[in-house]
C-alpha cells in the first residue's frame, strides 16, 4: 500500500479526464476515494473559472475566477483562497485519514498559492496511503519536487496515450489498494 502516482502533459490533453475515470473504476469497485478535484466555469463557451470539489464530502465551492476582486492574482483570475482553504485543503486533510485512494486535481499555480492546499497536499504525501495527483507540466516549487521525487510513476500524457493510460492507472491504483472491495 502507499505511493504517488502522478500525472502530467500540456494543458487540455485530458488529465482530468483521466482521473474522473480512475476515480469511477475506482469507486466501483468498492474503494473508499477521498481528496479534491478542480473543473472548469463556462459561461457561453467562455473559461470563467474554475470550481473545487471536497470528494468525500460531496462541498463544491469557487477556486478561481474572472469576476472577483479578492484574493491573489492567478494568469487572468483570482484565487478564492477561503474556498480552496475550507474545501480543497479540508478535502486533502480528511482523505489522509479517511480514505483509502487520495486524489489530488491539480497541484498548479493556482493551488500552490494557498498555504493551507500545502499543507493539505504534504499531509496526503506523509499519509503513507496511495495518492494520485496531477501535476503542472513545466512548473518548479518545492511541493512539486518532492511529489516528482517521492513517485512511483509519472505518466505523461498525451491524445495518443490518454485511453491506455486510463487503464493503466486504474489498474495500478486498484493493486495499490488490495483490489476490489467486497
Amino acid at each position: 500500500m502507499g505511493g504517488i502516482w502522478l500525472v502530467t502533459g500540456p494543458p487540455g490533453v485530458g488529465k482530468s479526464s483521466l482521473v474522473s475515470k480512475v476515480i469511477m473504476r475506482l469507486k466501483s469497485a468498492g474503494v473508499i476515494v477521498g481528496g479534491c478535484t478542480t473543473y472548469e466555469r463556462r459561461s457561453k463557451g467562455i473559461r470563467m473559472g474554475f470550481e473545487v470539489l471536497d470528494l468525500s464530502s460531496g462541498r463544491k465551492g469557487e477556486l478561481a475566477s474572472v469576476d472577483s476582486k479578492l484574493g491573489p492574482r492567478v494568469g487572468r483570475y483570482r484565487v478564492n483562497l477561503t474556498d480552496l482553504a475550507e474545501i480543497g485543503a479540508a478535502g486533502l486533510v480528511a482523505a489522509a485519514v479517511s480514505s483509502e485512494l487520495i486524489v489530488i486535481d491539480e497541484v498548479g499555480p493556482m493551488e500552490l498559492v494557498s498555504p493551507e492546499f500545502r499543507r493539505g497536499v504534504k499531509k496526503c504525501i506523509d499519509s503513507g496511503k496511495p495518492v494520485l495527483a496531477v501535476v503542472h507540466e513545466r512548473l518548479e516549487d518545492d511541493l512539486l519536487n518532492e511529489l516528482r521525487g517521492k513517485a512511483k510513476l509519472i505518466f505523461i500524457l498525451s491524445v495518443e496515450n490518454r485511453d491506455a493510460t486510463a487503464e493503466e492507472v486504474g489498474a495500478a491504483l486498484l493493486a495499490a489498494v488490495g483490489g476490489p472491495k467486497a
